[in-house]
Parts: structure tokens; C-alpha cells; sequence
């Protein structure tokens, strides 16, 4: 099956970190805040369609990265000027692995229902430091897949969204439970949704 992707929101994904740093007392480990958005990503595409950040998600050693919030979290050198100069306005990076909120939260960016998928994240997984929260992604579907390649091939490898719908094997948090037919039109919305977008891109 194709790789189902869509345009990153850069103002989403820097919000988000905010929003994680801000509940954490104003500072956040980078891996966690990331962790945090995948929780929150997996919720919300679950429930109604779409990602809070549409972001590009891959697998990776220490679990899901969402590699442009990750990019945003790093200050990286792949960002654009915009997203650079906008991600700076809200968050610094104190050391390696501390990012640190510098203004309150832009709740323009997000709908009401991105709201719930980042207060859903918070509530059930924000008590979890970064490395408890990075095995318990190692529960899921969309990790697992990968992780015989992880192990003996590759440095990451591109995740697939609609395995996000399938439900963990392990006693874990399914982040939304969907019945048999939720599934098959979720799965039916976002493959629409990814066609449409590449017709305008």
C-alpha cells in the first residue's frame, strides 16, 4: 500500500510542543514533547480522519517521530525561513535535550478537536517520562511492523497512516477504539483526503 502523506503545519506542530512545554510548567524534554504529539496525531486521526499536525511519521529506535515536529524541536537546518523564524517566537532550546516555552499558546491555530487530542495525549500519557512513553509506542502496530528492520537494516523507515487504525496486540491505549466498519471508513476518508490533497499540490 502507498505511503498515505499530507502538508505539514508547522504552526500546529510548534503550538503543540508549546502546548506540552506550557503543561509541564514551561519546559519540556524534546523525545517526550514528540512522543506526546504522536499520542495526540494517533487519537485524533482515529476519531476523526485526519492528524492534529500532518506530519510525516517514521519509525524509528526510540519509536514514532514526527519528523517535522522533531525538525522544529532541533532548530533544524531542513526548516524554511518562515517555519524557523515562526517555531523561534514560541520555543528555545535550553540544552540538547530541554525545550523551553517563550510565549503563551496560539489556540488560533487549532480547531476544537485538535484541542481534545493534545488534552487526550496530556492526560493519559503526560505523567510518563520520555524513554517510559518511548516503550510504551513499541506497543503499536505502525512501530512494530518496522522493527526487524529497525534492528538489522535500517535507521528509520516510513510509517504508513492507516496502520495507525489497527489496534495494538498488548494491553495499551488504543487512542480511540473504533468498531470493524469506523475502521473501514476511516481508512475509506483518509485515502480520499490524501487524493484530494495531491491534486492540489
Amino acid at each position: 500500500m502507498r505511503k498515505i502523506s499530507f502538508d505539514f503545519d508547522h504552526k500546529k506542530a510548534t503550538q503543540a510542543i508549546n502546548f506540552f512545554a506550557l503543561k509541564q510548567g514551561g519546559h519540556i524534554n524534546e523525545m517526550k514533547a514528540l512522543k506526546l504529539i504522536y499520542f495526540a496525531d494517533r487519537y485524533h486521526l482515529r476519531k476523526y480522519g485526519r492528524l492534529v499536525t500532518n506530519d510525516t511519521y517514521f519509525a524509528m529506535d526510540n519509536g514514532p517521530v514526527p519528523s517535522g515536529a522533531k525538525d522544529i524541536a532541533e532548530g533544524s537546518s531542513f526548516l524554511g525561513k518562515v517555519e524557523k523564524e515562526y517555531s523561534a517566537g514560541y520555543l528555545k532550546k535550553k540544552d540538547s535535550y530541554t525545550l523551553f516555552s517563550l510565549k503563551p499558546l496560539d489556540t488560533g491555530v487549532f480547531s476544537d478537536s485538535d484541542i481534545e487530542a493534545l488534552n487526550f495525549a496530556w492526560e493519559r500519557f503526560g505523567k510518563f517520562g520520555q524513554f517510559d512513553l518511548a516503550k510504551l509506542t513499541h506497543r503499536y502496530p505502525e512501530w512494530s511492523k518496522h522493527e526487524s528492520s529497525l534492528r538489522n537494516v535500517a535507521s528509520r523507515k516510513q510509517m504508513n497512516l492507516t496502520d495507525f487504525l489497527d489496534d495494538p496486540t498488548k494491553n495499551a491505549e488504543k487512542c480511540f477504539a473504533l468498531t470493524d466498519e469506523d475502521r473501514t471508513l476511516r481508512r475509506e476518508q483518509i485515502e480520499e483526503m490524501a487524493e484530494l490533497e495531491a491534486l492540489w499540490s
